[in-house]
């Protein structure tokens, strides 16, 4: 199992001169974890369709093209966290956010399953006690999408198995009309630079990025796309590149709830 790439992290509010390149991610706590999951129940072709088209998505492809060419920190998440469980949720409402949109495989699920990463039940439960009902989203690369969902049946079997979400579209109209604001005022979080933040940031989200949850089921082209992409990040960093101000949250740190690096009672690795 390839260890996870290198994350830029927020450095914490203190004295210390914050490092030229964010300093490395603690230890996945879920890394470690056995669990798996395979194409059981999957059809064979669509299983190979999904995979595909997350090993060569052009949409991707463009966003990667767009970003190295014209705005580096359009791929800069405002704040990178190992898992949902180091957000602040209260704090995020308290900002004025009136939703979360979040993506699904390796943000809050396994890949391709449908219920909720186990360590990650009592984080989800904090968020949906901090936002009213109707207030928390999953948007996906595969659920949802008629190429590999045509009669809607995952969607629905995720907004069945993790309780309190819903799956509006993938479009960023779409999702502004189904929350009933602008989506500077909702929250992103997912686990790819450059299609869960790039697609965010372009679109006025607060950005979080996490860790994927479970790298068993992975390609090895995804694999090596992670590293690519984290290479790119540290150089963008490298040159001083720094996410965008988010007009209702411009300190970002305010919603983790503590530094991986100084905090005893921080998840173990």
């Amino acid at each position: 199992m390839l260890s996870p790439p290198p994350v830029p992290f927020l450095p914490p509010t203190t004295s210390r001169a914050p490092p030229l390149l964010p300093p490395p991610r603690a230890t996945n706590p879920n890394s470690a974890d056995p669990t798996t999951t395979t194409a059981a129940g999957m059809g064979a072709a669509a299983w190979w369709r999904r995979s595909l088209g997350q090993r060569f998505n052009p949409a991707g492809v463009a966003a990667v093209a767009a970003v190295a060419a014209s705005e580096p920190r359009l791929a800069l998440p405002h704040v990178s966290v190992q898992d949902i469980r180091w957000l602040d949720w209260g704090e995020l409402r308290r900002a004025g956010f009136r939703g979360v949109v979040f993506d699904k495989d390796n943000t809050l699920t396994a890949p391709y399953a449908p219920g909720l990463w186990p360590p990650l039940a009592a984080a989800f439960d904090q968020c949906r006690a901090a936002f009213p009902p109707g207030s928390l989203a999953v948007y996906s690369n595969s659920a949802g999408l008629k190429q590999y969902d045509p009669d809607g049946l995952e969607a629905t079997a995720i907004e069945a198995v993790i309780q309190g979400v819903h799956k509006p579209g993938g479009e960023a109209k779409e999702i502004e009309s189904y929350f009933g604001c602008s989506a500077s005022n909702l929250v992103l979080v997912g686990d790819r630079y450059f299609t869960d933040v790039v697609y965010g940031n372009r679109n006025g989200f607060l950005t979080v990025l996490t860790e994927p949850l479970n790298f068993a089921n992975e390609s090895y082209i995804v694999r090596q796309v992670r590293k690519f992409e984290a290479y790119l990040i540290s150089y963008w960093y490298r040159k001083g590149h720094r996410p965008i101000k988010h007009p209702l949250l411009p300190d970002a740190r305010r919603i983790v709830k503590f530094d991986p690096y100084n905090d005893p009672m921080a998840p173990a690795a």
